[in-house]
């Protein structure tokens, strides 16, 4: 018997399972915030005018947000009774198929109002799914490894967005770079959806070759399965998630005005080429590539609530300079500014996986992570690129949108101050494991 803690063979087959789930999640969801800002309020909403159609797109954007929590109802509770494998083999599915069903829907011009009703079917049925898609793919990497890691190995899940922002806007920026502008317009921003088919086969592979976690198999050996594990985990662990999810809310918000927001904001505002902001993006995106596990191994080694709160405090300080530094049409200082605040992130969202996680005993930690993740999504990257939006147009100034991110930086410090350290976490850990060693899997 190989212990599961040394074995590494499925330990880098759940990081690459982990990472390949989220990665295709924020593919799709990269794809449909650039679109949402650029195509879409010309494609499904024309009869608006400028500003009213790019609050409509990213109300189609905020939709897939407001969807998660019932993501997390559903799917967080079926992580903690039929197991993490099988949850994100049914959630994949789930969001590749929206995915590639919203590259062919025919616009207004074609169908009238049914294209956008479609869209936002299509967007909230892609919420639900990635709902119960993140807590999965934190445990399915994080439970194969050994407690005192589980900074670097959760982080899997984490790197996700990265990855997947870059493989989305480097497809965008392809197309943007062969098509001309009409034919991006009509046709070319569908190729971008179309292609996550690619990256559900690809997963499909890795994750129907993985084996259930040591952890869920022990828990199911030892019969300590919660029979309803959602009203379990708004009875009993109240502060442990209103902790988890005040923590996410300004990683978020953050991540929207870098990688969202600063595309409107660049183009219509600035007056760059969408090509730039996109480059911009993806250069950011790159560096998070590495960022995101080495913030993840930093907190195994020092405090995790520690480095996740200078991350904030950064953070904020630098969504200032950020406005600063871009006011004019320097490319580079646009790559800076996008740059040096995805870095900040990396350093709230390396160790989050994990400190969510821990918040919760392990067998609700599905549950409570998935609402955690799904219910602050609501109120942080649902809310802000139409918040960003509503700021400047009543404005016409960056002042009052960092004041809000300043807002949401101060909930997620609270969020971290009310939360707990992981060695009740690691000793569940532990305990599990000695409750079934059997459940360890072998080489």
């Amino acid at each position: 018997m190989t212990d599961a803690v040394t074995d590494k063979k499925p330990l880098v087959k759940a990081f690459a399972a982990s990472l390949t789930g989220t990665a295709l999640e924020w593919y799709d969801f990269a794809v449909y915030s650039a679109a949402a800002a650029l195509v879409f309020p010309k494609v499904f909403f024309p009869d608006s005018d400028p500003l009213t159609g790019t609050l409509l797109a990213f109300s189609t954007y905020a939709v897939g947000y407001v969807a998660r929590p019932v993501g997390g109802f559903v799917f967080g509770r079926l992580g903690d009774v039929i197991g993490r494998k099988r949850l994100l083999v049914i959630t994949l599915l789930l969001i590749g198929a929206t995915t590639f069903v919203i590259g062919l829907i025919p616009s207004y011009a074609a169908i009238g109002v049914v294209a956008p009703i479609i869209l936002v079917v299509m967007r909230f049925a892609q919420g639900v799914a990635v709902g119960g898609e993140w807590g999965g793919a934190v445990l399915l990497s994080s439970e194969y490894g050994p407690p005192e890691k589980r900074g670097f190995w959760s982080s899997a899940a984490q790197i996700g967005p990265p990855a997947g922002n870059l493989l989305a806007n480097g497809a965008l920026a392809l197309l943007t770079l062969t098509l001309t502008e009409s034919q991006f317009e009509s046709w070319g921003w569908r190729i971008a959806f179309l292609l996550s088919a690619v990256l559900v086969a690809f997963g499909l592979w890795i994750r129907l070759r993985l084996e259930d976690t040591p952890v869920f198999k022990a828990l199911q050996d030892s019969d300590d399965r919660s029979d309803a594990p959602v009203s379990e985990v708004f009875r009993t662990q109240t502060k442990p998630l209103v902790s988890a999810i005040l923590s996410r809310i300004a990683p978020d918000v953050m991540y929207a005005l870098f990688t969202v927001f600063s595309i409107t904001y660049g183009v219509n505002k600035l007056g760059f080429d969408r090509g730039d902001v996109l480059i911009a993006i993806l250069i950011g995106s790159a560096f998070q590539l590495g960022l995101i596990p080495l913030a993840g191994a930093a907190s195994d080694r020092v405090n995790r609530r520690l480095l996740y709160a200078i991350a904030a405090v950064g953070g904020v300080a630098w969504s200032v300079l950020f406005f600063v530094l871009v006011r004019g049409d320097s490319l580079p200082l646009l790559i800076l500014g996008v740059t040096v605040g995805l870095v900040f992130h990396s350093f709230m969202y390396g160790p989050q996986a994990a400190f969510v996680t821990e918040q919760f005993p392990v067998r609700l930690r599905s549950t409570g992570s998935s609402l955690a993740y799904t219910i602050a999504g609501v109120f942080g990257g649902a809310l802000a690129p139409l918040i960003f939006t509503f700021l400047l147009d009543k404005t016409d100034n960056w002042v009052p949108i960092v004041g809000y991110i300043g807002l949401v930086g101060v909930l997620t410090l609270i969020g971290l101050a009310i939360g707990r350290d992981p060695d009740r976490a690691e000793a569940e850990d532990a305990s599990l494991r000695r409750i079934n060693p059997a459940a360890v899997p072998a080489e």
